[in-house]
Formats: C-alpha cells, structure tokens, sequence
C-alpha cells in the first residue's frame, strides 16, 4: 500500500510538472543580471528579455543583483524555485572562473543550474600601449625575455589577469601582474604607456584600437574575428590552441523541468536569429550562439577544468 502512495505521489508530481510546462510561461519571468545596469551582461539581458516577451506572451524582467564578482545574484537564483520563472545569466566569470576562484562560493554551477543556452562569444584580445613598440606577439616575447614586463588587469582573478597567466604559461616569459579596479582604470595605464600590455575583450578594446590608443597584437580565439579581421589570432602567431574567449549564457535553477527548459532554448535560437538583436550584438561585438542545452553544459564543463588550472597556477585569490 505504502509503494502504490508513493508511485501515485511521484505520477502526480510529473503530471502537474507537465501540465506546468504545457502552459509556460503562465506569469511574468524574471531573469537575474549578477552585475551592475550598463555592462554587456546587462544590456544583452535586456535585449534577450524583450525578444522573449514578444515570442512567449509573457513579460521577461531583467533584475540586476550585482556584488562579489557575479556570485551574489548566482547564488539568489540558485535558491530560487526550479519553475521555469527565475533564470540567470550565466557567463565566464560566474560559471566559469568564480567556482575555482572563491573558496566559500554558495553555488556549484553544474550541480544547482540547468544551462539553457550560450547566447554570445566575445574573445579576449591582447594589446599594447603604442609607446611599447611592439608590432606582434613575437616582438612582445622577444622583449619579455630579455626584461621583465609589467601587464595590467581588470582585477585579480578576472578574464583580462587568467588570459595573460594563461598566456605566460604557453610562452614560458615572466611577467608581472598589476591589477586595477576594473577595465577602465587598467586602460587609462596602458593608454599612457604606464604599462605596456594586458588583454581584454574585443568590446573593451574595439574602439581604442580603431583610434590608435591601443596596439591589438593577437586574438585569443581559434579563428579570427569578424569584428578585427586583419588581426592574428595568437595560435597563429606560434601558440597552437591558446584560447581565451569570454562568454555570456543563460541557465534556470537546477530541475527546472525539462519541457520549461526546451521551451526557452528553442525561444532563445529564434531570439538570436531576428535581425535587430543581430544587429545590436553586431555593435556589442558579441558573436551569436544559441547552442542546446547539452551543447551549453559541456562547454561549462570544459571551462571549469581549464580556469581551475589558471587560477592554481597564478595563485590568484579573492576573499
């Protein structure tokens, strides 16, 4: 008698689970931006959001939850119910860097997410003041090896500092890690010829580089961008397989049902595809995605392995 409750208990679980799929979304869907208004993370939210709301009949609302480098917003969205009504987005540094970098994080991403879609790529680019001299990657290791050089980051333990300790690995030079208060801060020194190098994403750089602020030397992506198409990647220039490629997705609470979940990736492709969001992350300089959710999970994974091994390697560490 006690098994015949519980079997009726789990089939009626799974019915009501699937009655709520059925009908999703039912009522406004709230999607977590872990970072301040204004950033790419932001602003790609907001346009995702408004796409969503017209494909799926219900209002999306981007809600901004910023504080210890993404992770306060994760992990709001990680203890929210697995309903299909609280999303997050989900990128490089939350996912990817933060679960190796904080030691008392509240979250693991593959254990408390179900990853819906990887929405855009947006490849880290190394460059250099123009008073370095430097013309290629081959010129700033040349230099690296007979003097030690100095490069800037957004901060300790971010995309732009593992990127170069990634890279330091791959070429065998020292360099000296200088971290600053975000990408503004640390540009400001380059622009100057304070400090020579650093790397960051193409949206960060794009326009510095076009004025001649800034010496782009390599990208860090297996091919090369369509938003700098005359400029190397930094596996051609001698390092095979060197990648540093920022990314922003989306993901839901960890048993979100999986009807919710195919639902949403299936909205997201065609969200992806319309034009005007073309467009504007044409002038973000995203690169559009739009993977499964399978596709998008073992992509985490792989990131996870890969920043664990550059932070234990630099030794970088955020309280």
């Amino acid at each position: 008698m006690r098994l015949a409750r519980s079997l009726f208990a789990a089939l009626s679980l799974a019915l009501a689970a699937s009655a709520s799929a059925q009908q999703y979304p039912a009522k406004p869907v709230r999607i977590i931006v872990p970072f301040p208004p204004g950033q790419a993370t932001d602003i790609l939210a907001r346009l995702l959001a408004d796409q969503l709301s017209r494909s799926l009949g219900q209002q999306f609302i981007a809600e901004n939850r910023a504080g210890a480098g993404g992770s306060v917003g994760t992990d709001a969205a990680a203890k929210a119910a697995p309903d299909g009504y609280t999303l997050v987005m989900a990128t490089i540094a939350t996912f990817g860097i933060n679960p190796s970098l904080y030691p008392k994080l509240g979250y693991v991403p593959l254990r408390d997410f179900a990853p819906i879609s990887n929405l855009g790529l947006t490849p880290q680019t190394l460059v250099a003041s123009p008073k370095a001299g430097f013309a290629s990657v081959k010129d700033l290791v040349a230099k690296a090896k007979t003097s030690e050089l100095n490069y800037a980051s957004s901060g300790n333990g971010s995309a732009s500092h593992l990127s170069m300790e990634l890279f330091r690995a791959a070429s065998g030079v020292k360099l000296n890690h200088v971290p600053f208060k975000g990408s503004p801060e640390a540009q400001t020194q380059v622009f100057a010829g304070e400090i020579p190098i650093m790397f960051d994403a193409i949206p960060g750089v794009l326009a510095a580089i076009k004025s001649g602020k800034l010496k782009a030397l390599g990208i860090a992506s297996p091919k090369r961008s369509p938003f700098l198409p005359d400029l190397p990647t930094i596996a051609e220039q001698g390092y095979p397989g060197f990648e540093a490629v920022g990314w922003i997705g989306i993901a839901a609470p960890a048993r979100t049902p999986e009807p919710i979940l195919k639902t949403l990736q299936a909205a997201i492709a065609k969200a992806l595809e319309a034009p005007e969001m073309q467009k504007r992350m044409s002038e973000l300089a995203f690169i559009p995605v739009g993977d499964t959710s399978e596709q998008f999970t073992a992509f985490i994974k792989a990131e996870n392995a890969k920043w664990a091994k550059a932070v234990k390697d630099s030794g970088a560490k955020v309280d």
